[in-house]
């Protein structure tokens, strides 16, 4: 099974957008382009199936770009615009991806769209999953910075600096890490999956607070004990640190996602 997801990024612009009707002028900073203030969007679709035989593509993304602009986008605009103008609110991101999804249907014979997720800004995210319906998914990214010493104290010395290299310096060494929160549920009547504000505090207050510049080995419990600060184990402790603040019947924990550096990271769920 090939999993294939490509992004589309766009502006809702206020007033008539006479954009849609040509060429993309820059598909990489997004199209329709920005003009002057509006609202800056992506969508991500992932799709799943077998290579076609004959061009060895899942499905072109062309195809997908096609879609999202013919269908997806004007779907958009006339949610979030008002008579023409931004509104202060512009509905729930939460029931407008459920609702676009099913709409967005790959031109490609055995090729589902098995996932697709709203981007509202670079960090917080909407999305939902077709075997997963009426269910929503919200991603919300944080930061932290810390010291560990991947070292284990069972090995000896030579194989700690075989296994673990530098990682394994003495004095330890730091890095900025990235996190990625996710929640799945229902959203309420109203749309809304989590008061996104209460949501970031928790997550602040549970895990930032808890995590940020410290010396992983020696401030936090869990790697105090003995469980090596690898990638792996931050983002279960991250997990379970939170799994009992997000398990009630509306919003759960689904997983977390843990960015060691731009190049390694580390998904878990349970």
């Amino acid at each position: 099974m090939f999993r294939l997801t490509r992004e589309v990024r766009f502006a809702i612009n206020p007033g008539p957008e006479d954009q849609l009707g040509g060429r993309p002028s820059n598909g990489y900073g997004g199209f329709p382009s920005m003009r002057g203030i509006g609202c800056y969007l992506a969508l991500r679709a992932t799709v799943s199936g077998a290579l076609n035989t004959s061009s060895q593509y899942l499905v072109n993304i062309k195809q997908i770009d096609a879609t999202v602009r013919e269908h997806g986008i004007p779907f958009i605009r006339e949610r979030v615009l008002q008579d023409g103008a931004l509104p202060a609110e512009a509905g729930s991101p939460a029931v407008l991806v459920a609702e676009l999804l099913p709409r967005l249907k790959p031109d490609a014979p055995g090729v589902v769209l098995e996932e697709l997720a709203l981007m509202v800004s670079p960090f917080l995210s909407y999305g939902c999953r077709t075997s997963e319906l009426p269910m929503v998914r919200l991603s919300q990214k944080f930061e932290f910075s810390a010291t560990h010493r991947l070292h284990n104290p069972k090995l000896s010395d030579d194989e700690n600096c075989r296994i673990y290299g530098k990682c394994n310096n003495p004095n330890g060494h730091g890095h900025n890490y990235e996190v990625q929160v996710t929640l799945r549920g229902v959203p309420d009547g109203s749309g809304v999956l989590v008061d996104v504000p209460a949501f970031e505090r928790v997550v602040g207050e549970a895990v930032i607070d808890q995590l940020d510049h410290k010396n992983l080995n020696v401030e936090v419990t869990e790697f105090r004990d003995g469980l090596i600060p690898s990638v792996e184990n931050i983002a279960m402790v991250i997990y379970r640190m939170l799994k009992p603040k997000f398990d009630g019947p509306k919003a759960r924990l689904a997983s977390v996602t843990v960015w060691e550096t731009p190049k390694t990271w580390c998904e878990y769920s349970e």
